[in-house]
C-alpha cells in the first residue's frame, strides 16, 4: 500500500502520514521524487485501509498494492523513471549503449576501451575494479587502483562511470569514485549490500541473478528502493537453464515482463549472457527490437590477452559496427539513440 502525496506537499504533511501509520503498528518508507513524494506502507494492509489517510492534508491518493514489491511497482508509480548517471540518462524514451572493459587491467587498456566506447556511441562507461570470480585463484580486480584508472578515463572521455561493488564494506569508497554502482548477478540477493548501496543515493544497476525469478529480481530492487533510492536500472543478463551451448539463456521475455511490472528502466547485457563474441551483436540487436532501454557490452583491444572474459569482448571495430547498427535500428523503431541527443 502506498500513499501518493500532492505536488507541493510539505514535510509536515508527510510526517503526519508517517505518524498515523506508526500509530497503527506499521512502518513507512518515504521516496522523494522530482515532483511528488510517495510513502510506502509496510504492515497490516487491512488496518491501514481503516485509517483516514485520504483526508489528511497533502495526500493525493492511497493505492492498495497487491504485489510484494510496492515501491518499484508500476501500479504504484505509473510515471516511468528516468535514471540520471552523471550527464547521461537511461530511460524508456531513449536507447542507451553502455560499454567498456569487463575488468580494469591497466590505464592503457582501459583508456583504449573507453575511447572506443565513446566513439561507438556509448554514453556510460562500464568497467570492473572489483571482480567477484567463480574461482578464488583468478584475477579479482585492481580495487582502488582500478577506480583511479576509471576516473582518468572519465576525465579524458567525459563518460560517467558505472562500476561494480561486491562488499558492503567497500560501498563508501566505491561511491566516492563512481557515478553509478552495479550489483552483479551473484550479489542480487545480498540484502545488506543492497541496503547499503541504496543509502548512498547513487544510481544503482541491479543485475538479475542467474537463477532468480522476475519477482525475486524486483524484490531485490525493493531493498534498494526502501532506502529512499528509486534511481535503479534493472539489467537482464541471462539465466541458467539446461542448455550448455551458451553460457546462459538470455530471457528477453523476462525483460519485457520486468518493464511491464516496474517503472524502472531495463537494459540487457548480452556479453555476460552469452559468453561468446559471435553471439553478442545478434543478441544486442534482438534486445533493442524487443524494447530494451539499452544494452551493455564488453570491449577489449586484445581480447585473447584479457584477464577476464576475453571470449565475449568485442574488439573496437566490432563495437563501432554494433553502435552504428543499434543507432539505425533505434531510429527504425522510432526511439532516439541516447548519444545523439
Amino acid at each position: 500500500m502506498v500513499v501518493v502525496m500532492k505536488a507541493g506537499a510539505t514535510k509536515e504533511d508527510v510526517d503526519r502520514v508517517v505518524q498515523k501509520v506508526k500509530e497503527a503498528g506499521g512502518d513507512a518508507h518515504i521516496v522523494v521524487g522530482e515532483f511528488k513524494t510517495i510513502v510506502g506502507l509496510v504492515g497490516d494492509t487491512e488496518r491501514f485501509m481503516e485509517l483516514p489517510l485520504t483526508s489528511l492534508p497533502g495526500v493525493e491518493s492511497v493505492v492498495r498494492i497487491g504485489k510484494p514489491y510496492k515501491l518499484v511497482s508500476r501500479s504504484a508509480h505509473p510515471t516511468l523513471t528516468d535514471v540520471k548517471v552523471g550527464p547521461a540518462s537511461v530511460s524508456r524514451r531513449t536507447f542507451s549503449l553502455i560499454a567498456g572493459p569487463c575488468a580494469v587491467e591497466s590505464l592503457e587498456q582501459s583508456m583504449a576501451a573507453a575511447m572506443a566506447s565513446k566513439a561507438a556511441g556509448a554514453t556510460i562507461l562500464r568497467g570492473g575494479a572489483y571482480k567477484p570470480r567463480t574461482s578464488p585463484y583468478t584475477f579479482q580486480g585492481l580495487g582502488i587502483e582500478g577506480l583511479e584508472i576509471l576516473a582518468e578515463c572519465r576525465k579524458e572521455t567525459g563518460l560517467p562511470i558505472l562500476t561494480e561493488v561486491v562488499d558492503a564494506r567497500d560501498v563508501e569508497i566505491v561511491a566516492q569514485w563512481a557515478d553509478a554502482l552495479q550489483i552483479g548477478t551473484r550479489n542480487m540477493q545480498n540484502f545488506q549490500l543492497l541496503a547499503e548501496v541504496g543509502k548512498t543515493g547513487k544510481p544503482v544497476m541491479l543485475k538479475r541473478g542467474f537463477a532468480a525469478t522476475i519477482e525475486e529480481w524486483l524484490m531485490a530492487a525493493e531493498y534498494i528502493a526502501r532506502e529512499g533510492n528509486l534511481d535503479i536500472i534493472l539489467c537482464e543478463r541471462g539465466i541458467r537453464t539446461f542448455e550448455p551451448w551458451t553460457r546462459n539463456t538470455l530471457d528477453l521475455a523476462g525483460m519485457v515482463v520486468a518493464q511491464n511490472e516496474s517503472h524502472l528502466p531495463v537494459v540487457v547485457d548480452p556479453s555476460h549472457a552469452k559468453g561468446k563474441r559471435s553471439l553478442v551483436e545478434p543478441m544486442a540487436r534482438a534486445a533493442l527490437a524487443a524494447g530494451a532501454d539499452g544494452v551493455m557490452v564488453d570491449v577489449h583491444h586484445h581480447p585473447d590477452e584479457a584477464l577476464v572474459d576475453g571470449a565475449q569482448a568485442l574488439e573496437p571495430n566490432d563495437l563501432t559496427r554494433l553502435g552504428a547498427e543499434l543507432a539505425a535500428l533505434s531510429h527504425a523503431v522510432g526511439r532516439p539513440f541516447a548519444s545523439e541527443i
